[in-house]
């Protein structure tokens, strides 16, 4: 008979298929797996995931930044090869199970009673000895010391004696099937509760991801996934007193709804702080309304999740739900009456300059904090010029860096609640933005009460603060006139008038035109109105440096720059009654508080003109709307992967606290003999010293003399 022409592709078909077999179930490919698991778990760990994509360019570069987005760094854990990598473990465990556990079971069927008795000899721990007891008398013996010591066994009839095969610690083979068992639960839990079925429905179902914008009711429902998936992670935004029940689903390539078969209503956000405001305890008092009008009232916490038609509702985080501000803008730096402004946290709004209805700017209103503990006597040992969000504690040490001075610090720790902040984003023409964070009411610095309006350019950078001192009606008034003042050339000229009036002799008319001429030339300069050096123009304290450098020798340039200051605050202290004059006010005495205000006044005044906007927004008042952040999920693998933790934990204890022991004892000699020859030998998975003691003990007892 003759082979089938398809013989050799059969063969060698199967032979590649049990070669296929052989890789997937070797331990070393599984162990290649859980390399590259544990590589891209410490990646998920060190590099945060679902960031927003600026975040990444800031941290890594544009190249970069650009190579781990498209390796799905930023999302490792819902990434295709991370997936496919969690299948081929489980394959790959799967079969490794599937080839052993056949071996195990059988091999704890079988005690090896058919060992030969000359085997004995070759192992480690052997025994031998001679019992004055017949065959039956000795076998009893033997079975008697076994079933104390909790040994199982079994005895086979040889011609010349009796061989008796005992075991101990079977269930550390069980625990190899446990652990690996674990293994493939664990991550098929982790497959169900992940994004793969997500990923799925969307090929299966024609879905895809939204990257729009609008309302949530107006998407369409190729973006939404139905009440019936049987997995999702997603996250529900529920304002105060508001509804929602349609949960947001966030994937790398954006974002999918997912639709609750029931709705959320948010009664109340609770939240209590610490002494050092971090939260303590947030947690919603909810409603959720089903379809057929039944009204379920809970309350979620932190790590208390409500389950509902097996959804669970845990307590994410909390946000701003829409709070009503009102904002009195003032220009910065020019004349204009201030005026109010309107808006919500999350909106936006055009503001447009009078003068040139082509200059725009769009103002973000992005939160508002009512709450903000901070320490008011850090200490900076080393004088770095740091920063700090103002959303964290250590104020003083986040003043560190300023505008243009610098900020003295204390030692003692001192927390204190300084009221609420706005925070807000100025966008230009070409899209660029600034974030802005101004305190509502003043914080008292080095004992003197200051406004705090901070500014950065980018989310990564601290904010920079600019100190405004607050007047003694502790509002900006006087020191927005002083600003407005010091850009109109007419004020700073009264100014100066009045300075001279005041400290020159009226019989000395020339020295009074000098003096004059000095107090106006150091208004200017400060002014930033005058140009010193064409390639830099500069203002404030760095205008009037820059001209002693420029035109005063260096060896006059100390006592120049004396009297140039000394001449500078007089005019200023003038500027200052000429605006409260103009106000309706009385004008300042001089003395401590005069010039303590004076004091952080020209320093404030220098710099703000490194202050980036041309108008100050200060927060007047506010009617703050909580928001909860829900994470809802419906996890039916959960289950499984509490069973894997629960089988994982049973088998590493099996493996490494139970010892499988297997005990042969040969008794040789005639039936009728009156006396035996008992050999023994023991064979242990893990050699220790407490084996060979066991052994010892187990010899004395099964060979003492009766």
């Amino acid at each position: 008979m003759s082979a089938s022409p398809s013989s050799p592709e059969i063969q060698a078909g199967s032979r590649w298929k049990q070669a296929t077999v052989e890789l997937l179930s070797s331990m070393r490919f599984a162990i290649a797996l859980f390399t590259v698991i544990c590589i891209a778990s410490v990646i998920g760990t060190v590099v945060k995931q679902q960031q927003s994509p600026v975040n990444y360019v800031n941290q890594f570069g544009p190249f970069w930044s650009e190579v781990f987005g498209r390796l799905g760094l930023y999302a490792v854990y819902s990434t295709g090869w991370f997936l496919l990598i969690l299948v081929f473990l489980v394959v790959s465990t799967s079969l490794c199970v599937a080839r052993h556990t056949p071996k195990i079971l059988g091999d704890l069927r079988n005690y090896k009673e058919h060992i030969r008795e000359s085997a004995l000899l070759a192992f480690h721990l052997k025994g031998h000895g001679v019992l004055p007891l017949s065959r039956a008398q000795a076998l009893a013996r033997v079975n008697e010391v076994l079933a104390n010591d909790g040994w199982k066994g079994k005895a086979q009839v040889r011609e010349g004696g009796v061989m008796v095969a005992a075991r101990q610690g079977a269930a550390n083979k069980l625990g190899y099937i446990s652990a690996h068992s674990a293994i493939v639960l664990i991550c098929i839990g982790g497959l169900l509760d992940g994004d793969l079925i997500v990923n799925a429905q969307m090929a299966l179902l024609g879905k895809s991801t939204y990257a729009g914008g609008g309302l949530i009711k107006d998407v369409a429902p190729e973006h939404r996934l139905s009440t019936a998936n049987p997995t999702f992670r997603a996250n529900l935004y529920v304002p105060e007193k508001a509804v929602a029940g349609t949960a947001v689903i966030n994937l790398t390539s954006g974002i999918v709804l997912q639709d609750l078969p029931f709705q959320v209503e948010l009664k109340k956000f609770v939240v209590e702080y610490y002494d050092t405001g971090m939260p303590k305890l947030f947690a919603s008092d909810i409603i959720v309304h089903d379809p057929d009008g039944t009204n379920t009232e809970a309350k979620v916490k932190v790590n208390e999740p409500f389950i509902h038609k097996g959804v669970a509702i845990y307590q994410s985080s909390f946000e701003d739900g829409g709070s009503k501000l009102t904002l009195m803008a003032r220009p910065m730096g020019r004349l204009g009456a201030p005026f109010e402004i309107t808006g919500e946290v999350g909106g936006s709004t055009t503001l447009t300059n009078a003068a040139s209805q082509t200059d725009k700017l769009q103002l973000e209103f992005t939160g508002l904090r009512t709450i903000n503990v901070e320490n008011l006597a850090a200490e900076n040992p080393g004088g770095s010029n740091s920063g700090a969000d103002v959303r964290k504690v250590d104020l003083v040490g986040s003043l560190g860096e300023h505008l243009g001075s610098g900020a003295r610090v204390k030692a003692d720790k001192k927390l204190h609640n300084v009221g609420p902040s706005v925070t807000y984003k100025l966008r230009d023409a070409s899209g660029q933005a600034r974030e802005y964070s101004n305190y509502m009411i003043p914080v008292e610095l080095d004992g003197q009460k200051v406004f705090l309006a901070g500014v950065r350019d980018t989310p990564d950078q601290a904010f920079r603060y600019l100190r405004i001192p607050a007047d003694e009606r502790s509002t900006l008034d006087d020191w927005m006139g002083m600003k407005a003042a010091l850009a109109d050339p007419a004020s700073r000229l009264e100014a100066a008038k009045r300075y001279v009036r005041k400290s020159a002799p009226a019989d000395k008319p020339e020295l009074a035109q000098q003096l004059e001429a000095s107090v106006l030339r150091g208004l200017t300069l400060f002014a930033g109105a005058e140009v010193v050096r064409k390639d830099t123009p500069s203002a404030g304290l760095q205008a009037l440096q820059d001209f002693i450098e420029t035109n005063v020798p260096e060896a006059d340039r100390g006592r120049t720059s004396e009297v140039l200051i000394r001449i500078l605050n007089g005019g200023l202290f003038e500027l200052l009654n000429l605006v409260r004059e103009r106000a309706g006010l009385a004008a300042l005495a001089p003395g401590e508080e005069a010039q303590r205000f004076m004091g952080q006044a020209v320093l404030s005044l220098s710099d703000s003109f490194a202050y980036p906007a041309p108008l100050l927004l200060s927060l007047t008042s506010f009617d703050q709307v909580q928001a909860s952040v829900f994470q809802v999920t419906r996890a039916p693998g959960q289950k499984l992967v509490y069973l894997g933790c629960a089988f994982l934990i049973l088998g590493v204890f099996a493996m490494l606290y139970i010892r499988e022991r297997r005990l042969w004892i040969w008794i040789a000699g005639p039936a009728d003999a009156p006396s035996t020859t008992v050999t023994l030998a023991l064979s242990a998975t893990r050699q220790t010293l407490d084996t060979d003691k066991d052994f010892d003990a187990l010899k004395t007892r099964m060979l003492q003399t009766p």
